[in-house]
């Protein structure tokens, strides 16, 4: 319930902070006094778009805050540079959480909202919500947005396989090719070694000898030449000590010498003279120079890495195979789920159907029009929507002709405005709704009609809060708090107000809607005659 309305630099309100009772509230006004821009305000709070002709003082912001039961205060604040802020007990909100939070505590029903009754996604609102379908809505809708969003992503997985597929064949061929290349990391380098002694193993071979000879010249051995000095000097020390130190220098020469001689000797025993090991080495070379040009790098560690890559690549293509196939699976599943929910949710609509029809019917009677047919007709739709896969239709005639036509097309404007507060009339008391604002939806009707759309409201009144902006006295009669918006002309410019009025003002105000500017004592008379009616 709205409890409080703040409004700040609107239009032509200044400054207009203002108290509702619950149940009933009229709001009336003459014309131009400013009914439109109260309703205007609220619909800030709806997160309608603001235009820059709002402000009242282009040079400060516009506020419009509302204070709700339960302790829920919703505020929207404007910059005159169109900047827009929202709040929900102080903290920042979207404009979109603002608006999903108001549309639930708030309805305006203009003057133009009978359109709706044509509305696909509004008729099937109004029957769920009759039937008691919204959670059968909300948990078909739940299986259906899943299977949207995996129909999706099989979308964009297939098209991952079919890119990866395209070039699959030579991928393969490549990695099959490097997998039986055997690389290993390092062996280029190791057969480039080879390779050159390998073709120089004749003129390497004759070096080595040429050294060996050396340690042998003329037929006499250097190791044993040095190992007799080293003798010789070994006993002269006795007689010169410092010879002895010279002794075992030359051990130890002849030693490193006797070594290297050896080492020489089985590097030349090692030395193979082989075409056919080279013709070997050269062909491997030759393969592995052909990969790495091939794959445009240098070494073999490179080749290994790009093998890995099409290892991983290829391995990603079968897993991307095996999702796709639980996928196709967990689609058909939600397929059917989703068809299982939408032939109870049209189950359950088809049901409610006769009923919806019936209390709307009779709601219309009652609003003279006593021949009235109404029916809501539902069909199968052929295919699975957000909303199920049911299409309707608001089936009417005003004069119990039996054959009825879309109601669109065959109610006039009278009709169908109330048609609508009939169907108004019936959605609050199934919705938790908790306020509903008409604006003028009395325009067209007068007399009895009025009359009675103004009991209607009331009696919605009695059971949630209903504010009814009204030009007709039969209306704000109603047994309910009255409030009248009316305009002050403040030196060069005019300024709206809103105030309740009293029990005495309320018979004047509605005098003046029953006899216009000039007031007469038979409208006065008239106006206490309908309060004392409807009280």
């Amino acid at each position: 319930m709205l409890r409080k309305l703040t409004i700040q630099n609107y239009a032509l309100i200044d400054s207009l902070d203002i108290t509702f009772p619950e149940g009933l509230i009229i709001i009336t006004g003459e014309t131009g006094a400013g009914k439109s821009i109260l309703l205007g305000a609220i619909s800030l709070l709806l997160g309608h778009k603001a235009e820059a002709s709002v402000f009242n003082d282009p040079a400060k912001n516009c506020v419009v805050e509302a204070e709700f039961d339960d302790d829920l205060i919703l505020r929207r604040v404007i910059s005159p540079a169109g900047r827009s802020r929202s709040f929900m007990n102080d903290e920042p909100v979207t404009l979109a959480e603002l608006t999903e939070i108001s549309n639930k505590i708030i309805d305006i029903h203009g003057q133009h909202q009978h359109l709706l009754l044509s509305d696909a996604a509004f008729q099937l609102s109004v029957l769920d919500h009759y039937c008691g379908a919204i959670e059968d809505l909300e948990r078909y809708k739940g299986v259906f947005d899943e299977h949207r969003s995996k129909s999706e992503e099989l979308v964009k997985l297939q098209k991952e396989i079919d890119a990866l597929s395209s070039d699959a064949e030579y991928r393969d061929f490549q990695l099959r090719q490097l997998e039986e290349a055997k690389l290993v990391d390092g062996e280029l380098e190791e057969l480039e070694v080879e390779q050159s002694q390998l073709a120089n193993a004749e003129s390497i071979k004759g070096s080595i000898h040429s050294v060996a000879e050396l340690f042998n010249p003329y037929e006499s051995s250097l190791v044993q030449n040095l190992k007799d000095a080293s003798n010789i000097l070994s006993r002269l020390s006795g007689y010169l000590p410092s010879f002895e130190e010279l002794a075992a220098r030359l051990e130890s020469a002849r030693l490193e010498v006797e070594d290297i001689e050896q080492e020489v000797e089985r590097a030349g025993e090692g030395i193979n003279i082989s075409p056919e090991r080279l013709e070997q080495v050269e062909e491997r070379m030759s393969q592995l120079y052909s990969l790495t040009k091939k794959h445009h790098c240098n070494t073999i560690a490179e080749l290994i890495a790009i093998r890995d890559s099409l290892r991983n690549t290829l391995d990603g293509a079968e897993e991307l195979l095996q999702r796709r196939d639980n996928l196709e699976k967990e689609i058909a599943e939600l397929d059917r789920e989703r068809i299982h929910l939408a032939q109870e949710l049209s189950k359950k609509r088809s049901e409610g159907a006769p009923r919806l029809s019936k209390c709307i019917e009779e709601a219309v009677r009652s609003l003279e029009m006593p021949r009235a047919i109404f029916s809501v007709e539902v069909a199968e739709s052929g295919k699975l929507t957000p909303k199920g896969g049911d299409t309707l239709r608001f089936l009417f005639s005003a004069n119990g002709d039996s054959r009825l036509s879309d109601i669109s097309k065959v109610a006039s404007g009278g009709e169908l405005s109330r048609v609508m507060l009939a169907l108004k009339s019936v959605m609050a008391r199934l919705t938790t709704l908790p306020t509903m604002i008409f604006d003028e939806i009395d325009t067209g009707v007068s007399g009895k009609i009025a009359d009675r759309m103004g009991t209607m409201i009331g009696e919605m009144g009695e059971n949630m809060q209903i504010f009814s902006i009204t030009h007709l006295p039969q209306i704000a009669s109603k047994k309910g708090a009255h409030f009248l918006v009316y305009k002050e002309f403040v030196g060069d410019g005019a300024k709206t107000h809103i105030r309740q009025l009293s029990e005495q003002e309320r018979v004047m105000e509605l005098a003046r809607m029953l006899s216009g500017a000039n007031l007469t004592d038979a409208a006065v008379e008239n106006a206490k005659e309908l309060l004392k009616n409807n009280l």
